[in-house]
């Protein structure tokens, strides 16, 4: 539902405005989405090949989850103990004020298991400020893209990675490109993917462990 047919060259004209519009605005989560769908013919693949050949991730395949407020026990997570990724998410939600319905579904992919895949990276991208433990802020957001361009290859999260700094302070982008982003990048190669992990069912794990099983290397 909601898929828009488009043609290689359209899809060319869709990726080059929705560039244009998301560095002049990194906040129109719109053209970022549509940088993302229209870029990423090559990227998503791979990602979808590295879920079907690991239990966890074709399972998730198989069932397609979803993270929205209508599947979450908010009530339930926000009870959990301080430390479990389930309360540790809620955390971030509430103390960012924002919510998981805001991640717009894929309208320009044409393969329905790429679609969700997408759909999927879009939905555990609150889970990734949450194990990185980074806000939402300028900083936070280009830390979280630095990683996910390592683990995705998405080249919407390289775009973000690599022009997300120029609207830093210098006091900011010395921390960037000493400690953050140097761990960002060791993590990311580090880490096994993160569309492999079954979130949902992992709510009552503690966040230290789960990024250890990940591979994700304790923030600086």
């Amino acid at each position: 539902p909601g898929h828009i047919p488009t043609s290689p060259l359209q899809k060319a004209l869709l990726a080059a405005g929705s560039a244009f519009m998301a560095l002049c605005d990194p906040y129109r989560h719109d053209m970022v989405a549509v940088l993302g769908e229209t870029t990423g013919c090559l990227a998503l693949p791979n990602l979808r090949d590295k879920m079907k050949h690991h239990p966890e991730g074709y399972r998730i395949l198989q069932e397609r989850p979803r993270i929205r407020l209508s599947t979450l026990d908010m009530a339930r997570l926000r009870g959990l103990p301080d430390g479990s990724l389930g309360r540790e998410y809620v955390r971030f939600l509430e103390n960012n004020k924002v919510s998981p319905d805001t991640r717009m579904p894929p309208k320009f992919v044409d393969d329905e298991e790429l679609a969700y895949v997408i759909q999927r990276y879009r939905e555990v991208h609150d889970l990734m400020h949450t194990l990185l433990g980074m806000p939402t802020n300028m900083l936070g957001e280009v830390v979280v893209k630095w990683f996910e361009a390592i683990q995705t290859g998405l080249p919407m999260c390289v775009l973000g990675a690599a022009f997300g700094p120029v609207r830093l302070s210098a006091r900011k982008l010395r921390v960037l490109a000493t400690e953050l982003v140097p761990w960002a990048i060791r993590s990311g190669r580090n880490a096994s993917c993160i569309l492999n992990i079954y979130y949902e069912q992992r709510w009552e794990q503690p966040v230290e462990s789960l990024r250890e099983e990940i591979g994700i290397f304790p923030p600086p």
